[in-house]
This record gives C-alpha cells, sequence and structure tokens, in this order.
C-alpha cells in the first residue's frame, strides 16, 4: 500500500473558523505572541497564559471539521495516510482521520513544566492556577512556544523519508524546522501543494501546485488519488 504524509498549516483550520496563529498586525487574537507564546510569557504572567489558551481551546471546541479534514480521512481507504500537522486543534481526529502527528502540541492536553514528558488530557474547557502534575508543580498547555525545541520533528523526518506522496496543504512553508521536513521527501515522491499563497516553485516536475483553499481543492486532489490507485 503506498505511503501518502500530510502536513498540514494554519490554513486548512482557518476555513474551519479558527484564526491562524498570527494576522497582518502581528498579532494573535490582540495579543503580542511574546506575551502568551512564549516561555518567557509563562514565567512573567501564567495566568494570562492559561486564559489565553483557555479561550483558544474554546473557539476549537466549537468549531467543526471541514471538507478538507473529511476528505482526507477517506484516504485511509486506498492508502497509508500519516498526517503531521502544525495545529494544535483536534479537527483531523475528530474529522476521521487515525494517524495524527502533532509538531507543535495540542490544545486539549496539559503538562508538567518541569517534564515534558508527564503529559495530561483535559477534560474540561479551563485550566487553573493551582492545577498540579503528580511532581507538584503548575501544569502548562502543551504546547510548543517560539524559543522552545520541536521534539516531534525527529520523529516526523523518517515519516516524510517514507512518503511516495506528499501533500502540503494550507501551509506556506515558513515556519522552522516544520517547513524543512519537505527536504527528507524521497527524489520519487510525487508532492502536491495547495494553498491559495503558495511560495512553492514548480519547476520541479515532482511538484503539483494548486492555489486554491483546501475545502475545495483536497476532496478533488483525493477523489483523482483513490481514482488513480491500481
Amino acid at each position: 500500500m503506498k505511503k501518502i504524509v500530510v502536513l498540514t498549516g494554519a490554513g486548512i483550520s482557518a476555513e474551519s473558523g479558527i484564526k491562524t496563529f498570527r494576522g497582518s498586525d502581528g498579532l494573535w487574537e490582540n495579543h503580542k505572541v511574546t506575551d502568551v507564546a512564549t516561555p518567557e510569557a509563562w514565567q512573567r504572567d501564567p495566568e494570562l497564559v492559561l486564559r489565553f489558551y483557555n479561550e483558544r481551546r474554546k473557539q476549537i471546541r466549537q468549531a467543526q471539521p471541514n471538507k478538507a479534514h473529511t476528505a482526507l480521512a477517506l484516504l485511509e481507504k486506498a492508502f497509508n495516510v500519516q498526517i503531521i500537522t502544525q495545529n494544535i486543534d483536534d479537527l483531523h481526529e475528530r474529522g476521521g482521520s487515525s494517524q495524527v502527528m502533532h509538531l507543535h502540541g495540542e490544545i486539549n492536553q496539559s503538562r508538567s513544566s518541569i517534564d515534558e514528558n508527564l503529559v495530561y488530557n483535559i477534560v474540561d474547557i479551563d485550566m487553573k492556577m493551582g492545577e498540579l502534575c503528580e511532581l507538584k508543580t503548575q501544569l502548562r498547555p502543551n504546547i510548543v512556544w517560539f524559543g522552545e525545541e520541536v521534539p516531534m520533528i525527529e520523529q516526523a523526518i523518517p515519516l516524510m523519508c517514507s512518503a511516495d506522496i506528499v501533500m502540503v496543504i494550507g501551509t506556506s512553508l515558513q515556519v522552522y524546522p516544520a517547513a524543512g521536513l519537505l527536504d527528507f521527501s524521497p527524489s520519487h515522491a510525487q508532492i502536491y501543494s495547495i494553498d491559495p499563497k503558495s511560495v512553492i516553485n514548480s519547476y520541479d516536475n515532482r511538484f503539483t501546485v494548486i492555489k486554491q483553499n483546501a475545502g475545495e481543492a483536497v476532496p478533488q486532489l483525493v477523489k483523482k488519488l483513490i481514482e488513480m490507485n491500481p
């Protein structure tokens, strides 16, 4: 069975109403990124950080998977599909995909402030000050913040190396190290880039650039790939 690796970014979630990480004004939900998404912000004002992510969690739980998410789940009927997402939401899982790797963490999880291996599922909407891990330290969102390492990248590289087909959806490939994953795709792999603002050069015959929204283009491409699959 052929292997498809799908690399997704904020664009696919934006079509479900989830605001992208940074707007054109350099703010995220009216906050400077440095105030809510860095280790320094957590040290300076953890209550603000928790409130910010509680609001994001509420927004995400109210959102629904869109046609792109559900179309990717259909691919599993004909291919071995691995999704690698830069998004912290759970829309891929709720859309039906069974193999999803979150490079930048998950909004529905918390973790220890001192041991990143102590991860817990968040049942309620809100995280609160005073909620402790088993090491008796404050729980923080299980999110990779600016200035932190991306530990899952080491597991993502061999997945990309094994791809027969790569789909890049809703990402401009400007954020590293995620953007560097494409460099590990095999020379024989077909690569599809789906984004209205795609900046991928299509001079390489491995690339097909589709400058459309994910909700429109992904179902069409999925249908085509399934029909072409022997």
